[in-house]
């Protein structure tokens, strides 16, 4: 398995339309972003990435959202992603939208999302499946300088090895996209349907929900017992007729 973390430099796109069939994902992962929306609670939501923020959170319960990159015209601020400027448990829930393909360090990326994230919040990702059509027809020569080929496809299962080690639990996964998308819009969607079941480990694209699970650690102080010497009591136990005795003894 080929380490992630990388040094070539890895042109990151900040819009939908500077990816092949860019808009055919972008609908479909808008509608499962719409059914999890309103599951997400809390005060401030975070999207990494220019395709993160082109998708809408309308449906949200979260009301503040900042939009961080460096050249989508919907951004809000202005940052590496490797270095947010924000102080550590900011925000509630984070959208990562196709970003782990083109960071050259995913790793780092995720760490990052974990500083700033609080407790029980939500990590919602996505990313291409490199085993797919859409991965296999990055073979071809011709489409290795276009994107989504420009970057570096990961399997879902080690997506979730790498959230679990940051102790993150995945609450929901979806692979999905298994035939890639036509001008028939008609008759792919009834072979999506159809192949949906047998074939999902082998879908273009994959969605993940995750949730932060931070244990609360409870320090165990130390119980100093003071060790009693066993010793004999020496109890008086004489009776008042026993005392008599012994002064008539005495006297005499």
């Amino acid at each position: 398995m080929k380490p992630a973390r990388t040094v070539t430099h890895i042109e990151v796109p900040y819009t939908w339309s500077n990816v092949i069939n860019g808009e055919w994902v972008a609908e479909l992962l808008q509608a499962r972003l719409d059914e999890w929306c309103p599951k997400l609670f809390g005060y401030h939501m975070l999207k990494l990435g220019g395709l993160s923020a082109e998708l809408t959170s309308s449906h949200c319960n979260i009301q503040h959202q900042i939009c961080v990159d460096k050249f989508s015209p919907q951004r809000t601020i202005v940052a590496n992603a490797l270095e947010l400027p924000f102080i550590e448990k900011s925000f509630d829930a984070c959208l990562l939208m196709h970003q782990l393909d083109y960071a050259a360090d995913p790793h780092g990326l995720l760490r990052e999302i974990d500083r700033v994230m609080v407790d029980d919040g939500y990590l919602v990702l996505s990313g291409n499946n490199p085993l797919s059509l859409l991965g296999l027809r990055g073979l071809l020569p011709w489409n290795r300088r276009q994107a989504p080929w420009t970057g570096k496809m990961y399997l879902p299962f080690r997506i979730n090895d790498w959230l679990r080690l940051l102790n993150y639990e995945v609450v929901y996964q979806e692979t999905f996209a298994i035939v890639p998308a036509t001008r028939h819009l008609a008759c792919a969607a009834w072979l999506e349907h159809v192949l949906s079941e047998p074939l999902s480990a082998v879908g273009s694209l994959y969605f993940i929900v995750a949730r932060k699970r931070t244990c609360p650690l409870k320090l165990i102080k130390p119980t100093w017992k003071l060790r009693r010497q066993l010793a004999p009591l020496r109890i008086n136990c004489r009776t008042q007729a026993e005392k008599t005795c012994t002064k008539t003894s005495s006297r005499s």
